[in-house]
């Protein structure tokens, strides 16, 4: 009889050590791909080689998170220069939508959340390639190899993985005709059932030895727009040739001396800053972790911080963004003092999941390449283009579909996009952490709960990441407070006598809104390297 275990049993109860290296380290949320990216740090690459290694892997087999049809943002800290540039990976939305254009077909308000109107041009392909260009010394061949032989031998699928994937089985069969290409007679693979994705190796390998044009101009685009045009959508060739990243300054703030850096928008990383400005005034070291006191302080920060990143991160190219005014110590001091010790200022709402990747590279160099690539929804809207293998990206739902927002649907525009990699540097300049936490609206409030974890208490990687968390997870800044089961019960219902709405969660239901996170810390003296990686995920820090 095949051996196999139901992941709805897990307790997510194992001890984890933080892991040690000096020559490399790789942390992701599954063993093959930090492998990958383990193995081109000992062939000579650098982080950033490594970094895309892993991603091109997780593409493969992680499709309940990211894919060729997704997102990807990179910040790079330069070892020689002590520098952090980021790369805004974020693909923008169809020349021909507009509000009026989506009217004119009877689209009134959001559309559904997996709709083809929710597609945006998937940006990962051209992410890979410029961050190579700009920071790696490998080719696109040299990193591609690894996740094509893994999409053409197959791999045993890993157990959360399994769960996510089988969740989105119905979904994926209901959103276009190409469905069985990301199934198994209709459903997800199950633990331990070797899948293989052959559409997907050729589309790899196609890239590998095209580069960009092959993916933005070939075979792959002509299917996107078969397959979103057949549905209804706006894609045009025009739109997939016409895409590019874009290179921008990092933006940052300090934290008890250390500076944090996050990408600008139109990604969310100005709202971790802000909720890091708001509680830099509060003294978190005397404060027990697990206590009401504590928990209600940064989940207030967290809904502040969240109500000004909804008023006004947009595409920046289209709509400026008052960066400078919202991370100013003024503004901070204005929302710090909006906090009430006894009471929860905003509270109730509901809102559907969403999922993604995310790895930390760091070199026996210093580089780092904090590196998150994203579907938005899990599977996103679950629609394959024929003969790819992968599915298409829903951005476009983080538009506000109506008039009068900065954020407001527009052709050529990049919506608010969730995905937010970080790096921390001491007080010397030195890199001091690689890291993220993915999960949808959850990535701002476990950014500012590991860093809490590092700096205010002291804990290593590992120790940060498996503390327990809370997440808004259902509508920020309004939604109901998501705490996991080692919160103890009093503190639960402290929270709750305090107006909080909170949800108990436990077992796999811990997945989705607490997102899954990876740690790599440097000690400037020595070089050594402490990885953590998420215990609710799959995945392993790797190191040599």
């Amino acid at each position: 009889m095949a051996v196999t275990w139901n992941a709805a049993d897990w307790a997510f109860e194992s001890r984890r050590s933080p892991v040690l290296g000096l020559g490399g380290m790789v942390s992701t949320g599954q063993p093959l791909a930090a492998q990958a990216g383990l193995d081109v740090l000992r062939a000579g690459g650098n982080a950033a080689d490594a970094a895309i290694a892993t991603a091109a892997v997780l593409a493969v087999v992680e499709p309940t998170g990211t894919g060729l049809g997704g997102d990807a943002f990179a910040l790079y800290f330069d070892g020689a220069t002590k520098q952090v540039h980021a790369l805004n990976g974020h693909g923008r939305s169809p020349a021909a939508l507009s509000l009026e254009a989506a009217r004119a077909r009877g689209i009134e308000g959001t559309p559904p959340r997996h709709s083809v109107h929710t597609i945006t041009v998937p940006g990962t392909v051209a992410a890979w390639a410029d961050t190579l260009a700009r920071h790696g010394r490998m080719t696109l061949t040299d990193v591609l190899t690894r996740a094509i032989e893994v999409a053409e031998r197959g791999f045993p699928v890993t157990q959360v993985i399994s769960s996510l994937w089988g969740s989105e089985a119905s979904r994926i069969r209901n959103a276009s005709p190409n469905y069985a290409e990301l199934l198994i007679d209709g459903r997800g693979p199950h633990p331990g059932e070797v899948w293989t994705n052959h559409p997907l190796a050729s589309v790899l390998r196609e890239v590998s030895e095209g580069g960009v044009d092959a993916f933005y101009r070939g075979r792959a685009a002509t299917a996107i727009v078969d397959v979103v045009q057949g549905l209804g959508g706006w894609m045009e060739r025009s739109d997939l040739e016409a895409h590019c990243s874009t290179f921008e300054s990092p933006i940052s703030t300090t934290y008890r001396g250390h500076t944090v850096y996050e990408c600008p928008p139109s990604g969310q990383g100005l709202v971790a800053l802000i909720a890091l400005n708001i509680v830099e005034g509060f003294d978190l070291t005397s404060m027990d972790r697990r206590a009401p006191a504590y928990l209600h302080l940064l989940i207030e920060a967290v809904r502040l911080a969240f109500e000004e990143g909804q008023a006004h991160i947009a595409d920046p190219a289209v709509e400026p963004v008052p960066v400078e005014r919202l991370l100013s110590e003024e503004h901070a001091t204005a929302l710090r003092a909006r906090i009430d010790p006894n009471r929860s200022t905003i509270g109730g709402g509901v809102m559907p999941s969403s999922d993604t990747v995310y790895l930390a590279v760091v070199d026996g160099e210093g580089n780092a390449c904090s590196f998150i690539n994203s579907n938005y929804d899990g599977i996103g809207t679950g629609i394959v283009p024929s003969g790819c293998g992968f599915p298409l990206q829903n951005r476009g739902f983080g538009f506000v579909w109506h008039d009068g927002h900065p954020n407001s649907v527009g052709p050529s525009k990049r919506p608010y996009h969730t995905i937010m990699p970080a790096v921390v540097t001491d007080p010397a300049g030195e890199l001091f952490a690689c890291f993220g936490v993915m999960g949808g609206h959850h990535q701002p409030q476990g950014h500012l709960q590991v860093l809490a974890n590092l700096i205010d208490h002291r804990l290593d990687p590992q120790r940060s990441l498996d503390e327990p968390r809370f997440s808004i997870y259902s509508d920020p800044p309004r939604g109901a407070v998501h705490l996991e089961e080692s919160v103890p019960v009093e503190t639960m219902a402290a929270l709750a006598h305090m107006g909080h709405v909170v949800v108990p969660a436990s077992g796999t239901d811990r997945i989705r809104p607490f997102g899954r996170g990876q740690v790599i810390v440097r000690n400037p003296a020595t070089g050594v390297l402490w990885g953590g990686s998420d215990p609710r995920g799959d995945g392993c820090a790797v190191a040599y």
